[in-house]
């Protein structure tokens, strides 16, 4: 459990010591590993981890954050008999879990990575651009706007 919860602190920040967990955080943390569903939505984490954080604070330690696991428990599995067969459930369910970046898309270095796509043509061709022979390049030999 201590792993997973270092793994969501450091998780985009490379400062992070991996002790302290925000709001953010804890939401992809319970989205990731499951908690969130039809039983625990999204506004309940927000409302529970409000509920957990220090008064003026913004981030939660690993104390805080077996307490918001316990009271998530109970509204996770309420068929489960007793209290303890709820903690070990979520606690397994988030066990050696990380963040995910699945949707992510590559980066470009460069422009030049990669040809026009067809609005950049329709848009060059719209200017009066020359194109030479080539598929994707101008007749100057640049490519592309100077967006970047």
């Amino acid at each position: 459990m201590e792993e997973t919860f270092a793994n969501f602190s450091k998780f985009g920040d490379t400062k992070s010591t991996g002790k302290e967990l925000d709001n953010k955080k804890f939401s992809k943390l319970c989205k990731d590993s499951g908690i969130t569903g039809k039983l625990v939505t999204g506004t309940d984490i927000d409302i529970v981890f409000s509920k957990f954080k220090p008064k003026g604070g913004r981030v939660i330690t690993i104390k805080e954050f077996c307490l918001i696991l316990d009271e998530l428990c109970v509204k996770r599995y309420p068929k489960k008999a007793t209290l303890e067969e709820k903690k070990e459930a979520i606690r397994t369910l988030i066990a050696g879990k990380g963040p995910t970046t699945a949707g992510t898309t590559k980066v470009y270095e460069e422009r030049s990575d990669r040809p026009f796509d067809r609005y950049e043509q329709v848009h060059w061709i719209a200017q009066g651009a020359l194109w030479s022979g080539r598929q994707g390049q101008r007749a100057g030999g640049t490519r592309g706007c100077d967006r970047r």
